[in-house]
């Protein structure tokens, strides 16, 4: 694994403490600062900027908290490590509350100075990557956030395409897919990205107040209308709209949004005035459109407004190798807000993720490692994602197959993948006797997808039977 780079900046009145950390940071590849007091540390931060700051609790000139303080002015994201005698350390970690990173509390063991080091400078670099934003969100942004599946690339490049065009997006998927994550992608790639992002959930308004809500109201419209007010249409003006879960509005309100589309203008309520609008419609569901359409729950002029692009979002289920990148994206972010050090995966944790079918899909994904990570030791085990899984426990032993090797994440998940489904297979083939078409119903797969899966991890059926030998020299393909 390369090694970082950066700066640290120690400062401490001991030349000896200096000269030791310094020998030891620049081992690991990092560049030292070397400041023998606070005023010369915070006037050397005017034109070096550190990645971590080291700086002893007491100095001759001024505190270690003082400095922090000077240094959080200049940097508030700089984590600050504070070294303190033994017979400080309280007041090291009564200092961590207000906004240091750690404390080395001397004498210090070298292996842990740089610990600590090393753990500042990852979460500086992730808090980092995690805060920077573009103007204009690149095809492999999304991908940063949603996975790198096969599924989310083809999304992506739809999303890259569409952007740019003034037509009306609707998004279709589960919920907790992320289809606003997507919504927001095409505002930022869009030429509409300096304006606002306004974002409406249809399903949480009471059908009293949604057209009030959506489309504002005059002065004195009804009881409590004290004052004109303006709706979303307005306030998304030189922006995005986006209205999600739209299936939920009457056929009144999708009557009253069908005339704002056609018209691009809006009454607000108890007005007679049109006020033509300038925002761009990315519409949601998680419901099939088309289906409420033939039901006639829902208009299919509106629908047919609605869906000049449309874009689908597969459940995460139907994406299993995006599953170990988020739950990893997950944890970091978490560690990051918890201030504690990312925990490793066990392989029982591994198979469990991959196992379940996440019905609530990448919201209920996220929840579950959060909690893991408040609960984790050092390794998020099964028991602390508290899901559900079955058959996780008979094959979870011989996934040492997989392990967090240098290999990239992508092949990781890859090999993860290919072990949980093979043993799968195994395990229903064996309880159905070899039977393929009963086996596709106990998956709930189509009987094309259980054949071809036989065939690609070489389990033999002999007979219609199942006797669990795989072909000699087979080689498990993606």
């Amino acid at each position: 694994m390369a090694k970082l780079s950066g700066k640290i900046l120690i400062v401490d009145d001991e030349y000896a403490i200096c000269e030791l950390l310094a020998h030891l940071i620049s081992r690991e590849g990092l560049s030292p600062l070397v400041a023998l007091d606070g005023n010369a540390a915070l006037k050397l931060m005017a034109f070096e900027a550190p990645d971590v700051l080291i700086v002893d609790l007491r100095l001759p000139d001024m505190s270690g908290l003082e400095v922090m303080q000077g240094a959080k002015e200049l940097d508030n994201d700089l984590p600050v490590i504070l070294i303190t005698a033994h017979a400080e350390v309280r007041g090291a970690v009564e200092a961590i509350k207000f906004g240091a990173h750690d404390y080395l509390a001397k004498p210090f063991k070298h292996e842990e100075v740089m610990r600590v080091i090393l753990r500042a400078i990852n979460e500086r670099r992730l808090k980092q990557d995690l805060k920077s934003t573009s103007n204009q969100v690149r095809q492999i942004e999304l991908q940063d956030v949603m996975g790198e599946s096969d599924s989310i690339k083809r999304l992506a490049v739809d999303v890259s395409r569409v952007a740019r065009s003034t037509f009306t997006v609707l998004i279709q998927g589960e919920t907790g897919t992320g289809k606003e994550a997507i919504a927001h992608a095409l505002h930022q790639a869009s030429s509409r990205s300096k304006g606002p992002f306004v974002p409406v959930d249809c399903g949480a308004i009471p059908e009293t107040l949604i057209e009030s809500h959506l489309f504002g109201y005059e002065k004195g419209a009804f009881t409590g209308a004290q004052s004109q007010t303006h709706g979303t249409f307005e306030a998304a003006s030189g922006g995005t709209l986006f209205l999600d879960e739209i299936s939920n509005l009457s056929l009144s309100s999708q009557s009253k949004l069908l005339r704002v589309l056609q018209e691009r203008a809006i009454y607000r309520v108890g007005g007679t005035k049109s006020i033509p609008v300038d925002a761009r419609l990315v519409a949601a569901s998680n419901h099939d459109l088309q289906t409420m359409v033939e039901s006639g729950s829902f208009r299919s002029d509106l629908f047919f407004r609605l869906n000049e692009f449309a874009i689908r979002v597969p459940a995460l289920r139907e994406r299993k190798e995006d599953v170990l990148f988020l739950a990893k994206r997950f944890c970091d972010i978490t560690s990051i807000e918890l201030k504690k050090t990312p925990p490793q995966f066990s392989q029982s944790a591994i198979a469990a993720l991959l196992a379940y079918d996440w019905p609530g899909n990448v919201r209920q994904l996220r929840s579950s490692i959060r909690r893991a990570v408040l609960l984790a030791d050092g390794v998020i085990t099964h028991d602390n994602l508290d899901i559900k899984t079955m058959l996780v426990s008979a094959f979870a032993p011989r996934l040492h197959e997989v392990s967090w090797d240098d290999s990239s994440l992508k092949e990781i998940v890859r090999r993860s993948t290919i072990t949980v489904e093979r043993e799968i297979l195994n395990q229903v083939l064996r309880k159905t006797g070899g039977n393929k078409a009963r086996a596709a119903r106990l998956l709930q797969v189509d009987y094309k997808t259980i054949h071809s899966k036989v065939k690609e991890y070489g389990i033999a059926i002999d007979g219609g039977g199942y006797n669990g030998r795989e072909e000699k020299g087979h080689v498990a393909r993606n």
